[in-house]
C-alpha cells in the first residue's frame, strides 16, 4: 500500500515596518522639494544643467541632451572618488565637491540620501548655488 504524502501549506507572514513607510514619504518629499529647488536654479542663465538621484527616482535637466550619458558618467565618478579619497585619507564625509574647468564648473553634493550634480559656467556662483539647495 502507498501511503499519499500530506502537502503542508505555510504561511508567509508580511511586516509593515510603519518607520519604512513614513521614512519613503518624507524621502519622496524631500526628492521633491530638492526638484523644484534644482528647477529654478536651471532658470539662471549660468546653469548648464543638474542631475539628482535618490534610491529610487532620478531627474536630469541638461542643455545638450545628446551629452547625458557622459554628464551621468562624469557625475557618477566625481562622488565615487572623491567618497574612495576621503576614506583612503580618513576624512569623514564629503559634503560637497567643485570641480572647475576651463569654461564650465560642476557641483556636487550630498543632501538627505540624494545626489546632486549641477553643472555651470565658470562664472556662475557656486556658493549661492549651494545655499539654495542647501536644508
Amino acid at each position: 500500500m502507498v501511503k499519499k504524502k500530506q502537502s503542508q501549506e505555510t504561511e508567509t507572514a508580511i511586516v509593515v515596518d510603519e518607520g519604512e513607510i513614513a521614512a519613503s514619504s518624507e524621502d519622496d518629499q524631500t526628492f521633491k522639494d530638492l526638484s523644484d529647488k534644482l528647477a529654478e536654479i536651471r532658470k539662471d542663465k549660468d546653469v548648464i544643467g543638474y542631475i539628482i538621484r535618490s534610491k529610487t527616482s532620478a531627474t536630469i535637466d541638461l542643455n545638450k541632451p545628446e551629452k547625458l550619458a557622459e554628464y551621468a558618467i562624469f557625475s557618477y565618478q566625481v562622488m565615487d572618488s572623491s567618497q574612495e579619497i576621503s576614506d583612503q585619507f580618513d576624512l569623514g564625509d564629503v559634503e560637497n565637491i567643485l570641480i572647475e574647468g576651463k569654461e564650465s564648473k560642476a557641483l556636487c553634493t550630498k543632501i538627505q540620501g540624494n545626489k546632486i550634480s549641477i553643472f555651470m559656467e565658470r562664472n556662475a556662483d557656486h556658493a549661492d548655488i549651494l545655499k539654495q539647495i542647501s536644508p
